[in-house]
């Protein structure tokens, strides 16, 4: 039986941006030279496309993305309603187009566009989900590194599953995609679910590039966020934490009370004085705000996923091949029965 693999392979290639005008004509160039060149050697059939997700942008970058579909056969679009976020960005294109093989990729041109024809070659060789990662990041600031380095080390300390140094860089088979759009949180962190669907799955190193022009759209700010949302969404460790602290505190207030009863009934040096009253009260003070920030922060994300708000609505589309459902509520749970499988 004749399998993608056994083809030639239908390649879709998904492009978040958001107010990318300074990258997008670049962008669009090197992607679609790259297509030509992947076709023209056999490796991917005349069907495949580069996909642009425009997530919601003040600027032209939509409009350059029609200039761009109406100029090149392979380039195509999909405008979403508003701005949601990186993260819904590059789902709605996952889930928006067809093809035996989708890679998603940033506009920035930082992630190595080359490295697109080993993970097909990867594709062709059995795996469904192909990560790239940075083996060498010396073109970020020394900033940027460093946090790249807590972030990566942090999650994995609190038991999220993901791969170090990999971004949003991957290539997903049709089946990985369809698996993918069986997981229906709202609280969206694609590289801690990619590792959960399981499947033959490997790595192939690139060096990050530096960003050809604009500005980098994950300042330190987002990237808290991204943390945030990763170690809330696949990991219960701060309560557990909570849990301990907790537990130790109350051994310590024990204790403090053990010692105050014996001062006071044996030693008849109990002088009352402001620091055994205030210094407990701000400890015990600081301990409880702390752990209801905590708890705050997950009954948040329960509140979110049970309101199940739809990730995104499509707006229009422009030269897209694939079912592009109008929103994430209708991608979710709705495989196509007739949808190529490896």
């Amino acid at each position: 039986m004749t399998t993608p693999r056994d083809r030639f392979v239908n390649l879709q290639i998904v492009v978040p941006c958001f107010d990318e005008e300074a990258m997008l004509p670049e962008a669009a160039r090197q992607l679609d030279a790259l297509l030509a060149r992947m076709v023209d050697s056999g490796a991917i059939s005349a069907e495949s496309r580069v996909n642009f997700v425009d997530d919601g942008s003040r600027d032209n970058t939509w409009t350059l993305i029609e200039r761009e579909a109406a100029s090149r056969s392979r380039v195509a679009g999909i405008r979403l309603s508003r701005n949601r976020g990186h993260q819904n960005a590059v789902l709605a294109g996952l889930l928006s187009v067809g093809g035996d093989a989708v890679v998603s990729i940033d506009a920035d041109l930082q992630d190595d566009v080359d490295a697109i024809e080993r993970m097909v070659a990867e594709f062709r060789d059995g795996c469904d989900v192909v990560y790239g990662v940075r083996t060498d990041r010396s073109s970020d600031s020394r900033f940027k590194r460093g946090t790249a380095s807590v972030f990566y080390r942090g999650l994995a300390r609190f038991g999220v599953e993901l791969v170090h140094n990999h971004a949003d860089f991957r290539l997903l088979s049709r089946r990985a995609v369809e698996a993918l759009r069986e997981y229906r949180e709202v609280n969206l962190y694609l590289r801690g679910v990619i590792p959960l669907i399981g499947f033959r799955q490997t790595s192939i190193g690139y060096v990050r590039k530096a960003r050809f022009a604009g500005e980098s759209k994950y300042p330190f700010r987002k990237m808290w966020a991204l943390a945030v949302d990763a170690i809330t969404s696949f990991s219960t460790a701060p309560l557990q934490v909570i849990f301990v602290a907790g537990f130790i505190v109350f051994l310590g207030s024990i204790g403090v009370f053990a010692w105050v009863l014996w001062v006071t009934l044996f030693t008849g040096r109990a002088v009352p004085g402001w620091a055994s009253t205030l210094l407990p009260m701000l400890f015990l003070g600081g301990i409880q705000i702390l752990c209801t920030g905590v708890i705050g922060a997950y009954l948040g994300k329960v509140y979110a996923e049970i309101k199940a708000r739809p990730r995104y609505f499509i707006d229009r589309t422009v030269g897209v091949t694939g079912p592009a459902p109008a929103s994430s509520r209708d991608a979710v749970g709705s495989a196509r029965a007739d949808a190529p499988h490896d």
